[in-house]
């Protein structure tokens, strides 16, 4: 999954991983964890949340579960992180990017967006507007996924997208 914060992407993910089912691995509750563990929010803690989800990925990937990593994946490191770990496991990765193209919608969503991710601060639209301006450009194949749209509709694009029939 890929897209900027209050797009809509952890609904499409969490929708998926129980029609799939597969694990969702999301890396914003990663890095909540390590600030309230005690980790320094100047430590690169959003890399090791990306780290941390590969590995539990990694381990799920070896028992032979699917898995669905929930993050915002703007640039191309972290999407290759994931080609590399699914090159490791001798599996194509498909990457689904959720948009909200209604500006004015994605705002009200991430202003009255509340998660129960302790000692996690919601990001501000000046700080996705910032995330926006820096996502690089997709070299990859990829779903796009409009979450104006309703949510059963993406869900069977999504799966459509990874050819696996609904349950």
């Amino acid at each position: 999954m890929a897209g900027l914060p209050g797009s809509g992407k952890s609904a499409v993910a969490a929708d998926l991983g129980r029609a799939w089912p597969a694990a969702v691995l999301s890396v914003d509750p990663v890095e909540a964890a390590m600030w309230r563990a005690g980790v320094q929010r100047q430590q690169p803690t959003g890399l090791a949340a990306y780290l941390v989800v590969e590995a539990v990925a990694d381990e799920l990937l070896d028992l032979g579960q699917a898995v669905i990593v929930d993050a915002v994946n703007a640039i191309e490191p972290a999407r290759e992180q994931w080609r590399a770990l699914a090159r490791r496991h001798d599996l194509l990765v498909r990457f689904i990017e959720v948009i909200c193209p209604d500006r004015d919608l994605h705002r009200r969503r991430l202003q009255q967006r509340h998660r129960d991710l302790e000692g996690f601060p919601e990001p501000t639209w000046m700080s996705v507007e910032a995330r926006r301006a820096g996502f690089a450009e997709w070299t990859d194949d990829r779903l796009v996924l409009d979450s104006t749209r309703p949510r059963e509709e993406n869900l069977a694009a999504a799966l459509e997208h990874l050819a696996v029939p609904p349950r």
